[in-house]
């Protein structure tokens, strides 16, 4: 599954495979929080396949549950809880929801929308 191979592919710090799981024009995006305060912020995909390009194997770790998976002909979505581990120690938790969609016979993430927190974590 994409999913799995996105999480693989960071672990392994290959951007190859990173890229592979992504349509052209991806959307990646961030709820964040302050103080009830609630922002959607956009994310880079080339800054996040930078980012992993530029770690050690095993430095970026995110270990998912995957809880749902809907799926209606080309339009896949996929709900994961997470705990981001950052060099062996925990950096945060929250929810991943994508969207996927099958591009020639293949599964793309076509957007990304996570939660990010340090506590409540599954």
């Amino acid at each position: 599954m994409t999913v799995n191979t996105l999480f693989e592919a960071m672990k392994k710090a290959d951007t190859v495979l990173l890229k592979n799981c992504f349509s052209p024009n991806a959307v990646l995006q961030t709820i964040q929080d302050k103080d009830g305060s609630v922002k959607v912020m956009d994310e880079n995909l080339g800054d996040f396949v930078k980012f992993v390009g530029q770690q050690t194997q095993g430095a970026a770790d995110e270990q998912i549950v995957i809880e749902s998976v809907k799926i209606d002909e080309p339009l896949a979505m996929v709900w994961t809880p997470y705990k981001f581990y950052y060099k062996g120690k925990f950096s945060h938790c929250g929810v991943n929801c994508f969207q996927l969609v099958m591009l020639n016979s293949e599964w793309k993430i076509q957007y990304l929308i996570d939660t990010r927190r340090k506590d409540k974590c599954f």
